[in-house]
C-alpha cells in the first residue's frame, strides 16, 4: 500500500480510498497524496477540503482514479 501511495504522489494522481477513523466509522475519501512516512500519511482530501493526515493502518482500500480521454473523431 506505501507503495501505491508514493507512486501517486509522484505523478500527481488522486486516489479513491476507503478509511476506518479511530472511532470506527467507515468513509469513503477521494484524496491526493501530499506526503508519505512510515506509519502516516498527509494528503488533501476532498471530501473535507483540507489536508489531512492519515494512519497507514486505518486505510481499507485504495484505488486510483483513471481518467479515460475522449477520442474525437
Amino acid at each position: 500500500m506505501r507503495n501505491q501511495l508514493v507512486k501517486s504522489m509522484k505523478y500527481n494522481e488522486s486516489l479513491d480510498m476507503m478509511y476506518q477513523a479511530n472511532d470506527g466509522q467507515i468513509s469513503k475519501r477521494r484524496i491526493r497524496v501530499l506526503d508519505v512516512g512510515e506509519v502516516s500519511f498527509r494528503a488533501y482530501c476532498f471530501l473535507r477540503k483540507s489536508n489531512r493526515t492519515f494512519t497507514n493502518d486505518n486505510v481499507l482500500a485504495l484505488v486510483p482514479i483513471i481518467i479515460k480521454e475522449r477520442s474525437v473523431i
